[in-house]
């Protein structure tokens, strides 16, 4: 099944006139774990799901909770299959669409996490997927990283040269 274009990898949508009370689950499917590794650049997405409590108030929408994930990617060095693990706190605010002009366009530390959204609703899934994508190290390594540097060349001192001297001082 091909994704329709402009809909997310991960969409669940929620309505502002019927949010209740507790958390809400997102647990998402094999089908939307695997357009959202190829979204993601990863080799896969084993587990990804969120649990998160949203709180309605007169100028937005809170939500926290908790995003977990099971990853695979490559290794930053070595290119290798690097599993990882994903536990982070999620801490969003969804606040009513606005016009903005650019001439009057001052950020507040506060308003640096807020998802603006248009009509009654807004789009949880999206929003957790994006959190996801923060929490992916791009530059982590894996076991064999530095094996893979030697065999590049980076990992050794020179053996001969000004830097072998230089190297040699180093050791002494």
């Amino acid at each position: 099944m091909s994704q329709a274009p402009n809909v997310p990898e991960l969409s669940r949508l929620v309505d502002l006139r019927q949010v209740v009370d507790g958390p809400q689950d997102i647990v998402a499917t094999a089908e939307e774990r695997a357009a959202l590794a190829r979204r993601f650049a990863l080799v896969a997405i084993d587990r990804l799901e969120a649990r998160v409590t949203l709180a309605v108030g007169t100028d937005g929408v809170d939500a926290k909770g908790r995003l977990g994930a099971d990853i695979v990617q490559s290794c930053a060095v070595s290119g290798e299959d690097l599993p990882v693990t994903i536990d982070e706190p999620i801490r969003l605010r969804f606040v009513p669409e606005q016009s903005i002009d650019a001439e009057e366009l001052d950020l507040e530390a506060g308003q640096l996490d807020e998802i603006e959204y248009s009509g009654t609703g807004f789009d949880l899934g999206e929003a957790v997927a994006q959190s996801l994508a923060l929490a992916i190290d791009p530059y982590a390594v894996g076991q064999n990283a530095e094996r893979a540097r030697r065999e590049a060349g980076f990992g050794d001192p020179p053996a001969s040269g000004p830097f072998a001297a230089l190297a040699a001082l180093k050791k002494g």
